[in-house]
């Protein structure tokens, strides 16, 4: 069993041709300026818009689980379980309050997974395992990518990289593409904006280069974290001369996210504008050719 939140159908951003991508929750890294935060913790979580809220509605407050002053919803989110989360999602009626995150069995991985085969047999399509991340549920990760090899599936994931090899290698001989996350190479930043090692990630990547797996880098640019010039030489130095990867896309910063954290009762701790610098995006492009890298900015390359 393996505890998803989302099937998004259709998807073409997340390796090749047309994909069908499942979200595992849970994740050993808490970034800042996480898009997906609702995938970090691997219980459920209870998602509240007070836009969808009905005034004078009392359905929420007669299962026992939360309480009203004036118009606030008060939540005691971390006295709340499961049962509690699925009995406020199920009273309310407007939407206003969801439940993420549902114990998924590999029959109905696969059952909605294959119902996609035909558009990923036209586009050279298939499945990808993102999240949180994926190789936290590795029996489960490695049990779903064996069932679609086995109907000749092409499988991805999407990872931060940040967990034990051991996580790692039941999952690649399963395993035709990693979209691998590199965040930084320095272990202070590293561990203030992600609270992880950046060590551990870093060590990953060269026992992978051994690996005969096809690797695309993902480097997300984050004003303030690693958003400069020089950590950006620093990062694609590591990529050029300690991994098998030879493409690396650039990912500049938004905030299309940052309305989950308002959802989940959390601050949101990264900037609040989204990269807009030129030079920098050109700079990122010209270094990593220059390193016999091949960049895709936005999809193009």
């Amino acid at each position: 069993m393996g505890t998803c939140f989302n099937l998004q159908r259709y998807s073409t951003h997340d390796g090749p041709g047309i994909r069908s991508v499942l979200f595992l929750k849970g994740c050993s890294l808490h970034c800042h300026w996480c898009q997906n935060p609702e995938s970090q913790a691997r219980r459920t979580d209870l998602l509240y818009d007070p836009r969808l809220c009905l005034t004078g509605c009392t359905l929420c407050q007669q299962t026992g689980h939360c309480s009203r002053q004036g118009e606030t919803l008060s939540l005691a989110r971390e006295r709340l379980d499961e049962a509690a989360c699925r009995q406020l999602a199920q009273a309310c009626p407007s939407g206003a309050l969801q439940c993420l995150g549902e114990a998924w069995s590999l029959a109905r991985a696969m059952t909605a997974l294959q119902a996609d085969l035909p558009f990923y047999q036209r586009s050279g399509g298939g499945i990808t395992l993102s999240g949180g991340e994926p190789f936290l549920q590795h029996e489960f990760a490695s049990q779903l990518l064996a069932a679609a090899k086995a109907q000749g599936i092409h499988t991805a994931v999407e990872s931060c990289l940040h967990v034990p090899w051991s996580h790692i290698e039941p999952c690649l001989p399963h395993l035709d593409l990693l979209l691998a996350d590199l965040k930084q190479v320095d272990e202070a930043k590293f561990a203030h904006w992600t609270g992880g090692k950046a060590r551990r990630v870093l060590d990953n990547f060269r026992r992978l280069a051994d690996q005969p797996l096809s690797i695309i880098v993902r480097i997300a640019l984050i004003p303030g974290f690693n958003a400069s010039q020089g950590e950006l030489s620093a990062m694609l130095d590591f990529v050029a001369n300690e991994t098998s990867a030879r493409e690396v896309h650039f990912l500049p910063y938004h905030t299309l996210g940052m309305h989950k954290y308002q959802l989940l009762g959390r601050d949101y701790l990264a900037p609040r504008q989204p990269l807009e610098d030129e030079a920098l995006l050109d700079f990122a492009m010209e270094a990593a050719r220059e390193r016999g890298l091949t960049p895709v900015l936005r999809g193009q390359a």
